[in-house]
């Protein structure tokens, strides 16, 4: 073949056309495609090879981010419509096997790390064993059997009950639960304004974003979550050990109360300043009433918890139980805290009086020894003679056993969960983490100081008085005034009440943590005082005994709580008509963001 021909059939690589047209060099022309000399033209290899990577990276990016999907749910899911039960139960058992592997792997990944942590302890034949059961132990199934069948039964009652209970009737008017779609009455819409208030005015953004920063679910006739909820919980908690129903019970049943008052508060415009604060502190004055004078309805490793926080000999606290309740006490207490290598000469001299006092009180001059119904200070801080010197002492004590822990919950978070931040800026991360930690141990901190302050100084003051009213201390100007008061308003300072006002008071600590955490802290202390009371009031025959079934049945009022919020129709608020509504299905934004996001990975938009 001569070179003119070879021309003719070799690609024009940089010329014109017939037209005249420049063909870059670049650009090949399409395979297939008929010229003026009827030539082919094929793609470089190279180009070829970076195409197919390129599509196969764009496959893989596909897979990883579905893959991912199975694990942790993206917001904004679309709501999946379902028209058939066998649609409902296909939808139900796949989101319930979902919810159980990520609760298993939840699960085993907090049990490995407790394990991790204690495995020095450990005998080295008996590690393996020990991993192996922190991961594949009962715990962990029972774990994701009990939300694996949470889910299941959820999903599959809240997508099926509208099939198979339709509504009958349309309602006349919209409440919060109804469908967007549905149009109000004209009459009520004429005395509605259409201003929009400044408060809920927001920017417009694209429908992506949007749906990128809500979590879209399905929303329902309020009593289909109600029941779900309560079925789904009820029959789920069977699945734990005896002794976790409790906690887990309480939890789910104080995230209820959570989601209806804050639903109660928004519908009626109610505002109570600072009510995780004054939830807090009811619930400690619960919890440190029920530490000193009932322990029994307190579980026991939390009082042991107290007990180590207190930094209080636990010798000390059964001298008080016993003074307060019996007038008496158990001299061997007594005994054990003078014994005490850090006890101060003039506290053991103290206690060593009081144990002669009560051993022989014979009335010297006519006036009897003042005896106490309550531990002294100089058992409470046997190695402070000054209850003065007790606020600061106490303060560092405790700031320093909490930080170590408090530093776990602040670093490993901010190091595990939020690692794309934490490349980008590590020391503002771990800045923001040890102002955090040393933030909430001086919470705990001022919290005893608190509680041990009002405990010395209402009990000095309950002394003083005493002995003035008695004649044992000779009165002076200012204090002859103090001779009158009754002997029994004296004794209100020392009475069973008086040991609840120093926990509500102790309560106020939580200004000093951070106002995000106040919410969480006060739904930890709640279910404990809530427990206490309700132990003291079934041993006073004010409530009723639930028996084994406890425990479910709490669960199931939880759940159903935390599906069901309290609601106002929007368009006769002079009536007020109270309904109950899905919170989390139409009101998500009643319950916690840590509930939520919860929910919404386990069980989705529906």
């Amino acid at each position: 073949m001569s070179y003119g021909e070879s021309s003719r059939l070799a690609p024009n690589t940089n010329g014109r056309d017939g037209t005249g047209s420049v063909i870059p060099a670049s650009i090949p022309p399409t395979p297939g495609e008929n010229s003026d000399n009827e030539a082919f033209y094929f793609a470089p290899k190279r180009a070829m090879a970076s195409f197919e990577n390129l599509v196969a990276m764009a496959n893989a990016q596909e897979r990883l981010k579905e893959a991912r999907k199975m694990v942790w749910r993206d917001k904004g899911e679309p709501v999946v419509e379902l028209d058939s039960l066998e649609a409902c139960l296909a939808h139900a058992m796949s989101g319930g096997i979902r919810s159980a592997t990520l609760a298993f792997n939840i699960r085993a990944s907090v049990n490995l790390v407790l394990a991790l942590l204690r495995i020095h302890r450990v005998p080295r034949d008996y590690r393996l064993a020990m991993i192996r059961h922190a991961v594949f132990g009962s715990d962990s199934w029972r774990f994701a059997a009990m939300f694996g069948t949470f889910t299941s039964l959820y999903k599959f009652l809240i997508n099926a009950l509208p099939i198979l209970i339709p509504a009958i009737k349309p309602r006349q008017h919209m409440s919060a639960i109804d469908d967007e779609d549905d149009e109000r009455d004209v009459e009520a819409l004429a005395h509605m304004t259409l201003e929009v208030p400044l408060d809920r005015r927001k920017g417009r953004l694209s429908l992506t974003k949007n749906a990128q920063m809500m979590l879209i679910r399905k929303r329902t006739r309020r009593w289909h979550a109600a029941l779900a909820g309560a079925v789904a919980g009820g029959l789920a908690i069977m699945w734990e050990k005896k002794s976790r129903r409790t906690v887990i019970s309480q939890q789910m049943f104080v995230r209820g109360l959570q989601g209806s008052y804050n639903a109660f508060t928004t519908k009626r415009n109610i505002r109570v300043p600072n009510g995780d604060v004054l939830v807090f502190s009811l619930a400690c004055g619960q919890i440190l009433y029920a530490f000193l004078l009932r322990p029994d309805t307190l579980p026991r490793s939390y009082t042991g918890w107290i007990q180590q926080a207190s930094k209080v000999p636990s010798e000390c606290v059964r001298m008080n139980h016993d003074l307060v309740r019996n007038r008496t006490f158990n001299l061997q207490d007594l005994d054990q805290v003078v014994r005490r290598s850090d006890i101060t000469s003039w506290n053991k001299a103290d206690l060593l009086a009081l144990r002669a006092n009560f051993l022989n009180s014979t009335p010297k001059d006519g006036i009897p020894p003042y005896l106490p119904c309550y531990a002294p200070c100089s058992a409470v801080h046997p190695a402070l003679s000054s209850c003065a010197s007790v606020p600061l002492d106490r303060f560092f004590a405790v700031f320093k056993w909490m930080l170590p822990i408090y530093g776990a919950l602040h670093f490993i978070p901010a190091v595990l969960f939020k690692r794309k931040a934490f490349m980008q800026d590590p020391g503002r991360m771990l800045l923001r983490a040890t102002v955090g930690s040393m933030r909430s141990s001086a919470f705990l901190g001022v919290f005893v100081v608190i509680y041990q302050t009002i405990y010395c100084y209402k009990h000095k003051l309950h002394r003083i008085l005493t002995l003035l009213r008695t004649g044992a201390t000779r009165p002076n100007l200012l204090t002859a005034p103090l001779t009158k008061i009754p002997q029994w308003v004296i004794d209100l300072l020392a009475s069973k009440f008086s040991f609840w006002l120093p926990g509500l008071f102790a309560g106020l600590a939580l200004f000093v943590e951070e106002k995000r955490r106040r919410a969480e802290l006060a739904m930890y202390v709640l279910p404990k005082g809530l427990e206490s009371a309700w132990r003291m009031a079934r041993g006073k025959g004010w409530v009723f005994k639930t028996g084994k079934w406890g425990d479910t049945l709490l669960t199931a009022i939880g759940m159903g709580m935390v599906m069901v919020g309290v609601s106002y129709d929007p368009i006769d608020l002079q009536v007020a008509d109270v309904c109950l509504q899905s919170t989390y299905q139409n009101d998500p934004q009643h319950l916690s963001g840590l509930v939520r996001r919860i929910l919404y990975q386990f069980i989705g938009p529906n």
